[in-house]
């Protein structure tokens, strides 16, 4: 059975897709930039800043989702500069602990709403 997983406490969907999808065990989480939902608009300051609320989104939709961060099994990070890749990883290792999911993490040429960062997950349900 697949569900679309939607929640008000994280940024509507900037196009024709879903927040998530719930597939049988998995939740696949669709990439987040830093938006703060209650007021649409994109979180300025440092990639710390970014990050963080990047995956506070992530945390919300897993959340709706019947999940949290230590059911997440897979993460790819996008970045506008891989020169942020430190100051990133510092946030990142706030939201998920041991076993750390699996990831990756590229540098891209350009992210929505001219965002530093976008973070998708999947999560195991199981």
């Amino acid at each position: 059975m697949i569900q679309p997983i939607s929640t008000p406490s994280a940024p509507a969907a900037l196009g024709p897709y879903s927040q998530a999808i719930r597939a049988g065990q998995f939740l696949f989480v669709s990439g987040q930039v830093p938006i703060d939902p209650a007021t649409g608009n994109l979180v300025t300051g440092t990639i710390a800043d970014q990050a963080r609320r990047a995956l506070q989104n992530v945390g919300e939709i897993l959340k709706a989702g019947g999940s949290s961060f230590s059911q997440v099994v897979r993460t790819t990070v996008y970045l506008a500069d891989l020169a942020d890749f430190p100051a990133m990883n510092e946030v990142y290792a706030t939201f998920f602990t041991a076993p750390q999911p699996a990831r990756s993490t590229i540098q891209a040429a350009k992210l929505p709403k001219d965002a530093r960062i976008e973070i998708d997950v999947i999560a195991f349900l199981g």
